[in-house]
């Protein structure tokens, strides 16, 4: 029988050493293994190749998002670029309207000059995205987050994996904010999943990663030998940190979770809110599809500051909450858009996708939940322009 995700993220992939018997996977700090002969080894060769720390959080990442395979990066950021790696000159690929930074930069600056175009669409308007894909036959995937950073844009995951699928296209799925506990794409369609590991997964800001599943055997012989032709891969040590970090998981987003709908709760109540993003809100457009998909809404919010209100000072405010980049740790984030995660993004284009100099993303960590609600409270009370 299956065991819930609450004991595989315990007992999931490789959860204990085979030689010994150690409940905690050892820390394989080895580069090279010796050859028991001219061809043959005992599994490993070269630690860029494969490593046995490593070897047990991918197999733990297969499990948890119910993948083929997966693979372990040194970033989020590297695990998309080897996945990018899979397409050639003149494809073209179709990205979400919010979509993390990085993941547009290294599209536009880096990719482009591979002839690998890109094109930004509203994957929540199915009819149109299947009307975009019909007209190019160069599109050969799609990238898509739900919910999508920063506004929490919902997208019907099984629908647009649907129409890709009708016209040979991957659907890749980028689900660092709601992670296998909360959401599984695979399961929905998806052909590859990627996350930032440094996020929920790690949970404690302690670590940079990256992580990949796949869904079938073809694409995971592509990725592995990607993985390993550019060396992109994950530290023996920082694998081991990223398992630590999801034994804990299940508990960690519990409180996550329970906290983000009672930060959101009061901000959309609250004065000087002009509007609040998170799929939790049942006045949120895409709370039904949420709901539908995954078992929670997770525990990132947005929110419209109103003018009446120093956005500068607002953040100079907060006290329990830290301003800093990143997301999904123990401790709360709160981050300006516009000038940190998605300033790359030149600025015609975030103002009309909806990333504006008001808004402003907020981390809910799992302190006391009356403890964040007060941060907040404090610093709009400052930031009122009297």
């Amino acid at each position: 029988m299956k065991n819930n995700i609450n004991t595989l993220v315990i007992h999931g992939g490789i959860s204990e050493d085979k030689n010994t018997g150690a409940l905690s996977i050892p820390i394989y700090q080895a580069t090279t293994f010796r050859q028991l002969e001219l061809g043959k080894n005992k599994g490993y060769e070269y630690g860029r190749s494969g490593n046995p720390t490593r070897e047990a959080l991918e197999a733990l990442i297969r499990d948890l998002e119910e993948g083929y395979s997966g693979f372990a990066f040194a970033s989020g950021l590297a695990a998309i670029t080897t996945t990018l790696l899979l397409f050639k000159s003149r494809d073209k690929i179709l990205i979400s309207k919010n979509v993390y930074g990085g993941t547009f930069r290294i599209l536009d600056q880096v990719f482009s000059n591979f002839d690998i175009k890109y094109e930004i669409v509203d994957t929540t308007d199915i009819n149109k995205v299947d009307k975009i894909f019909k007209k190019d036959k160069n599109i050969k995937a799609i990238i898509l987050e739900s919910p999508a950073n920063p506004l929490l844009t919902i997208t019907d995951i099984k629908a647009i994996s649907c129409i890709a699928k009708k016209y040979d296209a991957l659907t890749i799925v980028d689900n660092t904010f709601m992670t296998p506990y909360l959401q599984k794409p695979l399961t929905l369609g998806a052909d590859i999943v990627i996350h930032s590991g440094t996020k929920y997964l790690g949970g404690h800001t302690d670590v940079i990663c990256g992580l990949a599943v796949v869904k079938d055997k073809n694409l995971s012989e592509k990725l592995k030998f990607l993985h390993n032709a550019v060396g992109s891969i994950l530290e023996p040590f920082d694998s081991w940190l990223l398992m630590r970090g999801i034994k804990t998981l299940a508990v960690r987003l519990d409180r996550h979770l329970e906290n983000a709908d009672y930060v959101a709760k009061f901000l959309e109540n609250v004065k000087g809110i002009k509007k609040v993003f998170y799929p939790g809100l049942k006045s949120f457009e895409g709370y039904e599809i949420n709901k539908k998909q995954a078992k929670g809404a997770g525990g990132m919010i947005s929110f419209l500051l109103s003018q009446d209100y120093d956005i500068k000072i607002f953040y100079k405010s907060v006290k329990l909450i830290a301003l800093a980049e990143s997301l999904g740790g123990v401790e709360s984030l709160i981050s300006h858009p516009a000038t940190m995660t998605h300033a790359s993004i030149p600025y015609n284009i975030r103002q009309k996708i909806g990333i504006t100099d008001n808004l402003v993303r907020l981390s809910v960590g799992i302190e006391d939940k009356k403890d964040i609600v007060n941060d907040l409270e404090k610093a709009l009370k400052k930031a009122y322009k009297k």
